[in-house]
């Protein structure tokens, strides 16, 4: 695709290497103590997904690196500025995209609401919904209202209310875990499109390692509580990636017994943070 086919594209400009950073970052609720010195850059431009065991507070993490809650000790900087509530750099993307969608305002009137915080002409706010609806693939639904549409057309309405706010980075909370395998392949491989397309940077929760090693740039594998690191994985399946041929690869089925070991056991490796899978002889 050309830019003349897809205007969001070049709209978000090129970032320092150093875009979220995350400095002992931990989290009680009194003495209960969730997180524990998390720390941890995440690059301008990469996909980086965070797995771990169920229960472990990788939803917590999420809402501490957005600014819906506040950590009890540490921070998280985006560009170099402290966050304490969600920056208008960022976007979220829930789990639950049946919620967040107004059931009553169309599917362009959903992606444009968030909008008329940052321009009060609407003929603007409708364009870039416009934009991000082309890109979602959802231009010839537009004037239906999300009940009308299957939940992976739902969760793509949701993804295109992020991308209109031409954010610098997206959050994503489970995306994809309320949909059907087939379609959840189809969100997965939409997504990696748009971060490469768009050139925007993605950290997205999942308890789903076979999702988070075909997506991601690197893995975040995090252990029991108090969390903590257990590891970065750079997963180096390169930017062309296929449901089929790359899951089929020996360097993914390496890379997926890794984070299925570190995430069953909580053991930190040696060579945390350095991996990926050898190269194929």
């Amino acid at each position: 695709m050309n830019n003349s086919q897809t205007p969001l594209a070049g709209r978000v400009p090129a970032q320092t290497d150093e875009l979220l950073v995350v400095e002992n970052l931990g989290k009680s609720y009194g003495d209960h103590q969730v997180l524990g010195d998390i720390s941890v850059t995440v690059r301008s431009g990469e996909f980086m997904c965070i797995v771990g065991p169920s229960g472990a507070g990788k939803t917590t993490l999420l809402q501490c690196l957005s600014g819906l809650i506040n950590p009890t000790s540490g921070t998280v900087s985006l560009r170099g500025k402290v966050v304490t509530e969600p920056p208008a750099e960022m976007a979220i993307v829930f789990q639950d995209y049946s919620r967040s969608l107004m059931p009553w305002l169309s599917v362009l009137d959903n992606v444009m609401l968030p909008l008329r915080s940052a321009t009060k002409d609407k003929a603007e706010r409708k364009k870039k919904a416009m934009e991000a609806l082309i890109e979602v693939g959802l231009k010839d639904h537009v004037e239906k209202y999300p009940w009308q549409l299957s939940g992976g057309m739902q969760q793509r309405v949701a993804i295109a209310r992020a991308l209109a706010y031409a954010p610098a980075i997206v959050l994503m909370d489970e995306p994809f875990a309320s949909v059907d395998a087939q379609t959840r392949g189809d969100l997965e491989d939409l997504t990696l499109k748009l971060k490469n397309h768009l050139g925007i940077t993605i950290v997205l929760v999942t308890h789903d390692i076979d999702e988070a090693v075909y997506l991601a740039d690197r893995v975040l594998v995090l252990g029991n509580k108090p969390t903590q690191v257990v590891d970065l994985i750079e997963t180096h399946l390169g930017t062309e990636r296929d449901q089929i041929s790359t899951k089929a690869t020996r360097e993914f089925a390496q890379l997926r017994t890794r984070v299925y070991q570190e995430i069953r056991h909580g053991d930190i490796p040696s060579s945390a943070g350095s991996v990926a899978a050898p190269a194929a002889s």
